[in-house]
Parts: C-alpha cells; structure tokens; sequence
C-alpha cells in the first residue's frame, strides 16, 4: 500500500466515524426527557407560545426531517444558536475551547512525562521491589474513578490544606504575570486528577513492551557484542518500545476527553466539559450537539494523526 493510499483510508475511516458519532448524538438527544421549548421561554408559557417556538427552531418537524436540516447546516458550517444563549454554537465552544485544550494538553504532557519513565524503570529491574511497586502504581492508576479522584484532591489539598483554589480557572480581579500565575494554580488539580487516572495504563504498556523488547534477538546480539546496558536501553530497546505507547497517547486522548466533562464539573473549571453539564440541565440541543461533535473530531483527528504516525514509525503498519 502507497503512503497517500494508507493516509487517504485513515482519513476517510475517519470522517465516517464523525459521521457516526454526529448521528448518534443527535438521535440520543432527542430522547432525553423534557421539554427543549422551556429552555426557551418560560415554565408557565402557553401551549401556543411553545408551540411556536417549538416551530420556529424546526422542533415540531418529524425527526427524519429536523436530521437532515441538522446536517444540511452542518455541511455550511453552522451549528445553530445557543437555546439559552441565544449566541452561535460557535461562538459558546470557542470561548471553552482553550481551557479544555490547555487541561487536557497539561494532563497529557504529565503523564507522558511520569509514566513512560516509570515503565523504564520498572522493565530495567524486572522482578526487584522498583518492579513491584511500579506495578502497584499502574494497577491502582487503572482502577482510579474521576469523579472520586478529582473530589479527593480537591478535599485534602483545596479545602483542607488551602494550597491551591478550589474552583473556576483563575481568579478576578488579576492582570499581567498574576493572572498566568493564578492560571497556573487552578489548573494543578484538574490536570493532576486527570493525570492520575492515565499515568497507569502508560507504565504498565512501556513496561510489558520495553521487557518484551530486551528479550529480542537483536538485543542479545549487542550484548554479545559488549555495548554497555544503558546504552542498549536507550538507544535501542526504548526506541522499538515507543511504538505501541504511541498509538497509546492517540488512544488515551479519548479519555481524557471524558475524564475532562467529569474533571470540569468537579473544579467547575470553565471548558467544554462544564459547558456538556450546563446544557444537559438546560436541555440545550444546540450546544451538546456542537460540544460532542468538537469533541469527537478532537478524537478522530488525534487518533488518525497517531495512526499515520505509527505508519511511518513501522512501515510494516502501512503493508497490513
């Protein structure tokens, strides 16, 4: 298979899962319970008035019909206005759109840069107590549950010890170098919280791949040829054991993706995963709807950019 062919079956494999995910959520919307007219107007409204409204967002139409006038604006790029708002979707999901992006980056980065050397560790002294407790740590990492996690920490080190703020992503009030340094505050406890439920899966994964790894034939031969252990941990063992952890970071996005609607709720930190809540509670279609389908393409793209990579990491891949 040709490197455009194998681009070109990522990227279209892709879009049909967008195209999937956009459907999904469009249909479980429309099977929450109440009524969308009474984020419109009020409870005590009469039946005409919510009929109108009901009309003039196209709610009364079967569901065939309000489908393809979903993704007919789809297609144009326009993703409706805000029921509560009464602003453009677009203009909601990009005003959360950093905060989300700067915590799961953040997250994703701790967790890249604790768990992918704890995994060395533990594989380059398999079976002693550095081994063990490595082990420990992943396993619990993997059992974690966000919610839990995310209120503990808020409990010992916000309530408690005071160390850091318990809400929001920064403080009023604050400009200049204060305001980045209050960023910064906020943003340790959702980015530990969400760091905590990942960083198991990627010591466990570097672990088992990397011990895989030194018990290959070509690392026996350097060894018979003198090269030192670090050396042939380093320069050559780690490099083939990358790859699966890879295709783990493409793979982990999604969760945290997740881990940030639960995470966001928590701290009440201003992304699009507290935007999800609030629109739940308010029954507003127009912004779950956007919200999801920028979330889904946030996956989808970081799982096709991974696979394209392992692609060209391992050409093997690309013959498959």
């Amino acid at each position: 298979m040709s490197r455009a062919s194998f681009i070109l079956r990522r990227a279209g494999r892709g879009l049909l899962t967008i195209w999937f995910a956009v459907t999904v959520t469009f249909l479980l919307l429309r099977l929450l319970p109440g009524d969308p007219a009474l984020a419109l107007a009020s409870p005590n409204m009469t039946d005409a008035i919510r009929a109108t409204i009901l009309e003039q967002y196209g709610l009364d139409q079967p569901l065939i019909v309000q489908y393809g006038l979903y993704m007919w604006q789809l297609v144009q790029g326009n993703l409706s206005i805000s029921f509560t708002q009464s602003i453009p979707v677009l203009d909601v999901l990009l005003q959360r759109l950093p905060w989300t992006l700067l915590l799961t980056l953040t997250a994703l980065a701790l967790t890249i840069v604790i768990g992918i050397p704890l995994g060395v560790a533990a594989a380059s002294h398999k079976g002693r107590f550095i081994d063990r407790a490595v082990q420990i740590i992943g396993v619990t990492g993997q059992s974690l549950f966000v919610p839990s996690v995310a209120i503990l920490l808020l409990f010992v080190f916000g309530l408690n010890l005071g160390w850091f703020p318990i809400g929001g992503a920064y403080t009023n009030n604050t400009y200049g170098f204060e305001w980045y340094l209050s960023v910064a505050q906020h943003l340790v406890l959702p980015a530990v919280s969400l760091m905590l439920i990942q960083v198991g899966s990627y010591v466990l994964t570097m672990r088992s791949t990397l011990i895989e790894t030194l018990g290959e034939d070509y690392i026996l031969l350097a060894k018979a040829n003198g090269l030192r252990g670090r050396r042939i941990l380093w320069k050559h063992a780690l490099r083939n054991a990358l790859l699966p952890t890879t295709t783990l970071i493409g793979l982990q996005l999604g969760f945290l993706v997740g881990g940030a609607v639960l995470t966001e709720t928590v701290f009440a930190y201003p992304g699009i995963g507290r935007g999800i809540y609030e629109a739940v509670t308010q029954l507003d279609f127009p912004v779950l709807q956007g919200a999801f389908l920028m979330l889904a393409v946030t996956v989808v793209v970081a799982n096709t950019v991974t696979d394209i990579i392992y692609g060209y990491l391992d050409p093997r891949v690309k013959t498959s």
